[in-house]
């Protein structure tokens, strides 16, 4: 398909909506997670925010839902970028003392990730970007690196922030090692 002369491009993602038969579970973890504000909720609607924009996360709640199968298809998440290794650390602490905690933790290669899963079955990516530009980041995805492993290495949140509290460097610590021989991409998929 030839390129556009006059392509036009949505100026920005506005918000997601999750319909759920757990309404007030749903807000809790939503609000938790995000540290929203409540822009708006009634039994039914619940509109937060954690930025200037009237709504970034809607959940609508409706009586007797079916719950989804793991294995269909659909939305597999969504992801929301912290300004520093610092401000991602500090909203993992304060999750785990709430009791939410990551079901996979992954270093991609062009973001270190933390994924979460909500009460039905969604999940949200809380992630840093691990390069200063985003030139670096599209030249690794272009990279032979990426292309052995698309998926990135799994590591331990509790080890790394605390090896990062100790003096380590995230660019230490965030080296995205090759494989080991014999290893795939897939044994770091989230079970």
């Amino acid at each position: 398909m030839p390129a556009e002369e006059n392509k036009i491009t949505p100026s920005f993602f506005a918000h997601a909506v999750l319909k759920t038969s757990r309404f007030e579970e749903m807000v809790t973890h939503w609000q938790t997670l995000l540290n929203a504000d409540i822009a708006h909720q009634d039994p039914m609607f619940c509109f937060m925010t954690y930025d200037d924009e009237h709504h970034r996360l809607a959940i609508v709640g409706i009586p007797g839902l079916k719950d989804k199968d793991a294995q269909s298809s659909g939305l597999d998440h969504l992801a929301y970028t912290y300004g520093s290794i610092d401000d991602l650390m500090a909203t993992y602490e304060r999750l785990k003392a709430a009791g939410i905690n990551p079901g996979w933790c992954v270093n991609h290669g062009p973001t270190l990730s933390l994924y979460y899963n909500d009460p039905d079955g969604n999940r949200a990516e809380l992630q840093i970007d691990l390069f200063a530009r985003a030139e670096e980041a599209n030249a690794f995805i272009q990279s032979e690196a990426f292309a052995e492993n698309p998926i990135g290495i799994k590591f331990d949140p509790d080890d790394f922030f605390s090896r990062y509290r100790a003096g380590e460097s995230i660019e230490a610590l965030s080296i995205r090692r090759r494989l080991k021989e014999g290893e795939s991409f897939f044994d770091h998929l989230n079970a």
